[in-house]
């Protein structure tokens, strides 16, 4: 196997719980899965590491998948419908770093962070992380404090409005990096 081959990830989606059914197997980004699967109830991440989505376009709930069996997604996630596009996650070897803010636009009262915060308001004094700019790495934003709730993939950009990116909730409490070692 070649690096870049080592580098790419790979999952398989499969149309019925415990890995039955037909399979479509995708090793990049797929905005729409109804094309290859009718339905998607469970999949195997085999390399790297996958948003899934339960819409279309990469928008709704979304899910971080890291290599492993997930034989029934809907029940250990809490999902209501079924995969209807992923996203290739890139390995990221180096330093992260992102500044959150605690208002939209990034306005408001900011701390620049480079490893995981378990919860926002005890660190950084924050009532709100409401915008946010990743300058390295990749990472994972959680609703509520101790990566729960419903989380939200970041790459390196500006994120001004967490409201105007489809989020019922327009703040994070608490935020992860993507190491690694996940894949």
């Amino acid at each position: 196997m070649t690096s870049s081959s080592m580098n790419m990830g790979r999952v398989v989606f499969f149309e019925d719980r415990n890995f039955q059914g037909r399979s479509y197997e995708s090793s990049s980004d797929c905005a729409d899965m109804s094309s290859y699967l009718s339905r998607c109830q469970s999949c195997k991440v085999e390399r790297g590491c996958f948003m899934v989505y339960d819409r279309t376009n990469y928008m709704g709930n979304q899910f971080f998948l890291k290599r492993g069996d997930y034989s029934d997604y809907q029940s250990m996630m809490g999902m209501s419908d079924c995969i209807k596009s992923c996203r290739m996650i890139p390995m990221h070897r180096g330093q992260y770093r992102m500044k959150i803010y605690e208002k939209e636009n990034l306005g408001g009262q900011s701390h620049e962070m480079m490893e995981d915060c378990n919860n926002v308001m005890e660190r950084f004094r924050m009532s709100n992380c409401m915008s946010c700019q990743v300058m390295d790495g990749q990472w994972l934003m959680y609703e509520q404090p101790s990566f729960r709730g419903r989380m939200m993939y970041m790459k390196p950009g500006e994120y001004r409005s967490f409201s105007s990116m489809g989020m019922s909730s327009n703040h994070f409490m608490s935020m992860r990096r993507i190491m690694d070692s996940y894949y």
